[in-house]
């Protein structure tokens, strides 16, 4: 397996083809992530302490994977959803100055996952976070952001495809801004994932903005944790929230993928908001959200970009078994066998 060797059938490479691509990928892209972007790699937790609001929420159903240690007393822990609050926490204890951050490889379990060609039970990012100053908490901050992580993501498509020239290029020049409810106002009869499909078909790369908060349909488009993402608060658009996701349209699979989750985090402010909103004033009380809520941490912008799902797209993959070990349903093993598609 050379450097040099023409990536010559990019759905059907052979595993040490696809396994050296994919090295590749990550390898280039999270230093071009850090170079946009001004951040630092730090290592981090694959568990936390369970019962201090650490860990991340994710909707707020998914149970977390957790077991007791014998060498602390049998406190229990529990293997991250994701680092949205811990990086957040880092920030603040290790340093960081406005206008940088950090980024770490997050692996993850998430046990409750429904499985299918994008989801699995294991879930690897390059999670990221960074300083603002108060002053920054804006949808111009955000939109910036993306169009950076953006540019990482062009570089990255322009240099697979100048080494395995298989490999087309086809994201376009620029992302597009839209807000969940001007999706839900241009496509009244689409489910969420409907509408994501049609405007990812339409302009090849969205952001699609406000996730979390309540649309005029009286739904949100997706879940958030009311404790990360600030969606509740007004932007200059006349709607709420400053999160969002990256969506690109994936040809492989004729639809679209989401490839990154990110906003502007919440002030105390729309913390407790956020926790009203979501009956969840309780959590007020957990070590997380109290120093949050004493002024300790600081405004921030984060999200996650999924390494495995980036890896996917670029390399034109029908399923994400395809670059993570994973377990996976029998029918569904069966299923792809059938379709040629190896999983492994």
């Amino acid at each position: 397996m050379q450097d040099s060797s023409p990536l010559t059938r990019p759905a059907g490479a052979s595993i040490g083809e696809t396994e050296h691509a994919i090295k590749l990928i990550k390898d280039f892209f999270q230093l071009n992530l850090a170079s946009e972007l001004n951040l630092s790699r730090v290592t981090a937790p694959l568990f936390v302490p369970a019962g201090t609001g650490i860990n991340d929420d994710l909707n707020g159903v998914e149970r977390p994977v957790s077991f007791p240690v014998k060498a602390l007393g049998d406190q229990r822990v529990e293997v991250v959803h994701s680092l949205a609050k811990w990086k957040r926490l880092a920030l603040a204890d290790y340093g960081f100055a406005p206008g940088f951050g950090l980024y770490t490889d997050m692996n993850a379990i998430r046990a409750d996952e429904e499985l299918d060609a994008t989801h699995s039970l294991y879930v690897d990012q390059w999670d990221w976070e960074k300083v603002l100053t108060d002053g920054e908490r804006t949808l111009e901050t955000l939109y910036k952001t993306v169009r950076r992580i953006y540019a990482a993501m062009k570089r990255l498509e322009f240099h697979l495809h100048d080494r395995y020239p298989a490999l087309p290029i086809e994201l376009p020049e620029d992302i597009r801004f839209v807000h969940s409810q001007e999706a839900l106002n241009r496509y009244p009869e689409l489910t969420p994932r409907q509408r994501e499909d049609a405007l990812a078909a339409e302009y090849g790369a969205v952001f699609l903005v406000g996730i979390g908060g309540q649309l005029s349909n009286g739904q949100a488009h997706d879940g958030r944790a009311a404790d990360y993402d600030d969606w509740s608060s007004p932007n200059e658009e006349g709607y709420q929230g400053l999160n969002g996701d990256i969506i690109v349209w994936n040809p492989t699979l004729g639809r679209a993928l989401e490839l990154s989750s990110m906003g502007i985090r919440v002030s105390p402010e729309a913390l407790e908001r956020q926790l009203s909103l979501a009956g969840q004033e309780g959590r007020r009380q957990l070590y997380f959200h109290r120093r949050l809520l004493a002024g300790e941490l600081p405004a921030c912008l984060g999200g996650g970009i999924g390494q495995s799902r980036l890896c996917m797209h670029f390399l034109h993959k029908a399923h994400i078994g395809e670059i993570q070990v994973g377990l996976w349903p029998q029918a569904m093993r069966r299923d792809c066998a059938a379709r040629g598609i190896q999983l492994l």
